[in-house]
């Protein structure tokens, strides 16, 4: 078993999704909190971003919150509810941080800016710069598309055949937290280079 505190988990903060995207993300913050660990997430108090930190705080565990300058600006940060509460001049210094402060990532349903965070981790795991846990929640099969798509890069040879091992895909929370709790890091190097 890993001794991972600190998951962070990228996720939309849209207030108007279905409620089977709300369901999955309480419940995977409720796991989170109750295997002891913590949330690094993006300091908001909406959407799905905001129904799994809350469950996990409720579940008794700790909020990291990281927001850059101009959303903070626009009234959308959380500090109450956060142990720690960073803010960053720009989405860039953000993702670094969230990166610094975290030992596992998990990537529930999310739009352009889940998408750039979760590619870029999983970027910085090929190249060797971290060796954490990546999860894609797949909730009632939204990361479906994308999942075909990675497939595809590796089918057509824009990515190595070992790419796949880089992140994991679970159907469920308790799939998530099970994959993090149990993590063998990968053997980071050459195999895993860009063809």
């Amino acid at each position: 078993m890993t001794n991972i505190k600190n998951i962070c988990v990228f996720a939309s903060s849209s207030n108007d999704l279905d409620e089977i995207y709300y369901k999955d993300a309480r419940n995977l913050g409720l796991l989170i909190g109750q295997a002891g660990m913590n949330i690094v997430y993006g300091g908001s108090r909406r959407g799905l971003m905001y129904a799994c930190a809350g469950a996990v705080k409720e579940a008794g565990g700790e909020l990291i919150g990281i927001m850059p300058e101009k959303l903070a600006n626009m009234g959308f940060s959380n500090p109450d509810d956060c142990k720690e509460f960073h803010i960053t001049e720009g989405m860039r210094e953000r993702k670094a941080l969230l990166d610094k402060l975290s030992e596992g990532v998990i990537a529930i349903p999310g739009g352009y800016g889940t998408l750039e965070e979760l590619s870029e981790m999983i970027v910085q795991k090929q190249l060797g710069y971290n060796n954490k846990p990546i999860v894609v929640l797949n909730t009632a099969g939204f990361y479906d598309k994308l999942i075909e798509f990675m497939d595809s890069t590796i089918l057509l040879n824009f990515a190595n055949n070992n790419a796949k091992r880089l992140y994991y895909i679970a159907s469920s929370p308790e799939e998530a937290i099970a994959y993090i709790q149990n993590y063998v890091p990968v053997e980071i190097g050459s195999k895993f280079a860009v063809k």
